[in-house]
Parts: structure tokens; sequence; C-alpha cells
């Protein structure tokens, strides 16, 4: 397939595709949407939305969500409940197998739903470090240390390829050890390279090596290795992680309406910059009037990607009534064990 894709991932702001999202969805520049929870009301109705969405465009588009689990899971009715990822880096903790099991068997039922719903990718694993020091990620990582979240991940996006879907590590290269939450300021991290090297960012380069098909970029500073945010170095992006981790799949933005990517007020501007640091999607989310400004500033031709950098991305919904029989048997074994744990909990609290 040589067929070439815009590099704007956008939002919609409600349950059906209104008429000026589906104009903005034919624009050549636009390659991507991703959902909220204010996209959902139930299954049926979002298999509707997802339709509607692919028949907007000429050509092939990629829905995306963030349906991680616990505290950050936009679909919620009539899907499983997910736990938060730290979950099974607690049981890793007391039975190192079972846990494995576990994140393997959330993976593919994450993927599953999302898949039979429409959508090509959930933006998941998370892989920063669980050091109880950020508030944006905290319980959303599996665990500190580097080997378990490797071990951990690896399991979990095993069973999203088992489902069909591909793997979006995040946030890169590593956001777990600041305390400031990138959507509400600019995180500044004092560590030098090889710290960074020696402990958060293992967990990439391993999963790197095992040729996972993409990477999200975190906005955050590093003052010793470069002045601007990894999401807009092409040090962090191009250097380290394309040259040195040998990564070769698609690299996306975090949402470029966060005030940690506030590098200019004018979002084309941030755009432009994250893409010439080496992001192949740029996510600009929550702001109707950023994405128009910069539909209208950009040239779309310049902002084409090729298809070795989207299709890995597109789902395999061919395992999906596959998929759909087994759902009842991995749900239960799921919630028997979420259950032990929270048991384990409340009895430890008495």
């Amino acid at each position: 397939m040589s067929i070439k894709i815009g590099s704007l991932v956008i939002d919609l702001q409600g349950l059906q595709l209104a008429a000026e999202e589906a104009e903005l969805l034919s624009h050549p520049m636009v390659g991507g949407v991703i959902l909220f929870a204010r996209n959902y009301d139930n299954f049926s109705q979002l298999q509707e939305l997802c339709r509607t969405i692919r028949l907007a465009r000429k050509k092939p588009i990629l829905i995306m969500v963030d349906q991680e689990g616990g505290r950050v899971q936009r679909f919620r009715n009539q899907f499983f409940n997910l736990p938060n990822l730290s979950f099974f880096g607690e049981w890793y903790d007391k039975n190192p197998a079972l846990a494995l099991d576990l994140s393997k068997s959330a993976g593919w039922l994450m993927a599953s739903e999302i898949l039979g719903a429409g959508i090509d990718l959930s933006l998941a694993p998370v892989v920063d470090l669980n050091k109880s020091n950020s508030t944006a990620i905290g319980s959303r990582a599996f665990h500190a240390d580097p080997e378990t979240v490797y071990r951990l991940a690896h399991a979990y996006i095993g069973g999203m390829r088992t489902a069909g879907m591909a793997a979006t590590i995040k946030h890169f290269p590593g956001h777990g050890s600041v305390q400031v939450d990138s959507h509400l300021d600019t995180p500044v991290d004092d560590r030098s390279l090889q710290d960074m090297l020696d402990d958060d960012i293992k967990p990439f380069q391993y999963l790197v090596r095992e040729n996972i098909h993409a990477v999200m970029a975190a906005h955050i500073k590093f003052p010793l290795v470069d002045e601007v945010q990894v999401s807009f170095s092409r040090i962090w992006l191009n250097d380290i992680l394309r040259v040195r981790l040998g990564f070769k799949g698609t690299i996306l933005s975090d949402d470029l309406n966060m005030q940690g990517a506030n590098i200019s007020a004018n979002y084309a501007d941030r755009v432009l910059a994250a893409r010439d640091a080496g992001c192949d999607f740029a996510l600009l989310c929550n702001n109707r009037g950023g994405v128009i400004q910069t539909l209208d500033a950009l040239p779309h031709l310049q902002h084409q990607l090729s298809a070795v950098k989207w299709h890995a991305l597109q789902a395999d919904f061919s395992t999906t009534n596959i998929a759909e029989m087994r759902n009842q048997s991995t749900k239960d074994f799921l919630q028997k064990h979420m259950d032990a744990l929270q048991n384990e909990i409340l009895t430890n609290s008495k």
C-alpha cells in the first residue's frame, strides 16, 4: 500500500460527526482522530461513529483512543473495567508468573474490545516508571523497576498483538520521575542522559529492540540534554531515539494543546516544531480553533506520511470475531484477581 495520509491527529466534540468535523476530516493534512469519553455513550453508537468517520474520507484514517485502564479509560459502559497498570506491578511483587499472565490477558482484552468497536489503536501501554513522584503518571504505570516494567509491558503488548493491534509505548523518555503534570506546565528533569539511560529509558530501549510500532514523546525538558521539550527536540527524537536506540517505527507527539507544549500561542508553530523535530504524527486536541489555524497555515503537502509510517498502526479487524468468543473467560480471569487484590488491601487496612 503506497497511500499517504496527513500527519495531524484531531478530536471530535460529540457523539456524532458534525458537518464541520466531516469537512475537517476530509482535509489532506488530517490523518487521524482521537476519541474521548465525550464521544461515547454506548457500544453501538461508538461503532456508528467510527463508521461515519471513515465514510467522511476517501483516504484511510487512523482512529485512536487512550484506553489504558484505571483512571484513563475513555469508554466504560459496556466495556470491561480495566485496572490501573500498577495492578500488574503489585501482583508481580507477589507472583511474577501470574502477573505476566494477567498483563497479557488485559492487553488482549483491551485491544479486542477496542477493535470490536472499529477503532484502530489504543495509545498504550504506559512504560514510564511508577516512582510515585508524577501527578500525571502514578498508578498509570506498571512499576518503579525498569526491568519489571519491561517484562509486564512485553506481556501486555503480546496480548495486544494477538488481538491484532499495534502498541504505542509512552511517554518517551520517561515521565515518572517529575512531579509537574505536563497538562498544566512544563516539567523539568535535571538528570543527565546517562542517568536516564540507566533508569527510565530502559523499558523503551528493550521494547525498541523488539520492533515496537510506535512511541509517544513527552513534553518534558532535560536541560542537560537539550533546552527544548522532548517533543520539539531533534536531539531526543533523532539522535537518541532513532540513532542511538535504533527505533524505526512511528513517533507521535503528546497533545500539543497541553501547557507543557506551550512554545507559542500559534498552534501551527507547535505542530511545525514537533514535525521538524521528528514527530510523524502531531496530536492537537480540545482546541478546534487551533486545529483550523494549523490547517489554514501549513502546506499540507509537506505534512504527509508514507504507508511505512502509518500502515503498521492500522488495525487488523480480521481477528475480532475470534476475540469476541474468548472475552468472557478472560474477563472472569482478570476480575477474579482484581477482587483478590482489593480484598487483600481491605484486610491489611483493618
